[in-house]
């Protein structure tokens, strides 16, 4: 997830910042997220996903997927995972973890890219 108020961190290092002594604690993570938050004003957040594809000849192309929202506090819904009760996609009153599973699948930033991908390997889409 990227902060745009935070420059876009937690970034790529989005499951460090859930890293604790007894392992992974993502309500930790969102924790800290608010914290550095205070503050500031803008609240809005992204999640992207980049697959890369590489051929043996060389040839390599790289598919984004990415759905733009709105952090909330505090956290909501027992759906999904990670960032998930903090984030308010774009056009949505509830949070990706009050969604149901193919509800959220249907704007996720990962069936995003690889529909792409799909499509430009095999000139389809997957829905």
């Amino acid at each position: 997830m990227a902060v745009h108020a935070l420059g876009d961190e937690p970034g790529i290092y989005s499951a460090r910042w859930a890293e604790t002594r007894t392992g992974r604690n993502f309500g930790v993570a969102m924790e800290r997220v608010e914290a550095e938050l205070q503050g500031k004003t803008d609240r809005t957040a992204h999640f992207v996903c980049v697959l890369a594809l590489a051929w043996p000849d060389g040839h390599a192309e790289t598919f984004e997927g990415r759905v733009d929202g709105t952090l909330v506090w505090p956290p909501r819904g027992e759906k999904g995972f990670g960032y998930d009760p903090v984030f308010r996609p774009e056009g949505y009153d509830i949070v990706f973890a009050e969604m149901e599973p193919g509800d959220k699948h249907a704007i996720s930033h990962r069936a995003d890219a690889f529909t792409q991908l799909v499509a430009a390997c095999f000139g389809e889409s997957v829905t």
